[in-house]
């Protein structure tokens, strides 16, 4: 059985080849390389969900393999999450209830400019990408504004194998990408303000799962011409 230390420590943020960086403005955030094992790409690749429609759901553990489920074990600990709020300024961050959203594949739809609701103390990004193609399209942009995608407070996040990326929500934690279509593999932890705010994000989440499976022709054609710098209230 994986055990779920193995895959994610805590200790490997402060590793010297992890180049991580802490950014406290305009907003609080953390950017962390090589944070997965290389003896686990294998298994991780063959346990990720295989969703039918792109975009982000909610994380079922029925959909995913053994290695998957203990990455999210792993990602949901509270000395994992103690290790982050530390780094972002958040007092026992552990203590919120959390909720995991997968996401193996987007359209051009996804990623205009956005702060996260209201109801996210933080929200952290774990890719998994074996590959990505010499393009900034689909690359994590955090943004001193919300109507430019080119007003970047850091280098640009490409979503590869083990790459992190961690950040507190506030009223200017404005972040996106560029528009891109295609496989894009990422695990999406976010702490939430109540057990009822996550219950009514999952309720959210599962229809439109289902709406995407009955519709994804007509979602990938709405987004398709989306512009640079669109912005979405989340």
């Amino acid at each position: 059985m994986i055990q779920s230390t193995a895959l994610l420590d805590p200790a490997r943020l402060d590793r010297p080849d992890s180049n991580t960086l802490v950014v406290r403005e305009p907003f609080p955030f953390m950017v962390a390389h090589g944070q997965l094992p290389e003896t686990a790409r294998a298994d991780l690749d063959r346990d990720f969900p295989r969703y039918s429609g792109a975009g982000f759901f909610p994380y079922e553990p029925k959909d995913c393999g053994p290695s998957i489920r203990a990455l999210v074990d792993a990602l949901t600990s509270p000395g994992f999450a103690g290790a982050v709020g530390a780094r972002l300024g958040i007092d026992d961050l552990g203590r919120y209830p959390t909720l995991v959203t997968i996401c193996r594949s987007l359209n051009k739809r996804h990623g205009t400019i956005h702060t996260d609701s209201r109801s996210k103390i933080a929200t952290a990004l774990l890719y998994l990408n074996e590959r990505w193609p010499d393009t900034s399209d689909g690359c994590l942009r955090f943004l001193r504004r919300i109507d430019s995608i080119d007003d970047l407070v850091a280098p640009e996040i490409k979503p590869l194998y083990g790459e992190f990326a961690v950040f507190k929500r506030t009223d200017n934690s404005f972040h996106g990408h560029l528009p891109y279509e295609g496989e894009r593999r990422v695990i999406q932890v976010a702490w939430l303000t109540s057990e009822e705010e996550k219950l009514r994000k999952t309720r959210r989440g599962r229809f439109s799962r289902f709406f995407k499976k009955l519709l994804g022709g007509i979602d990938r054609k709405y987004g398709a011409g989306r512009e640079r710098d669109a912005v979405h209230m989340d």
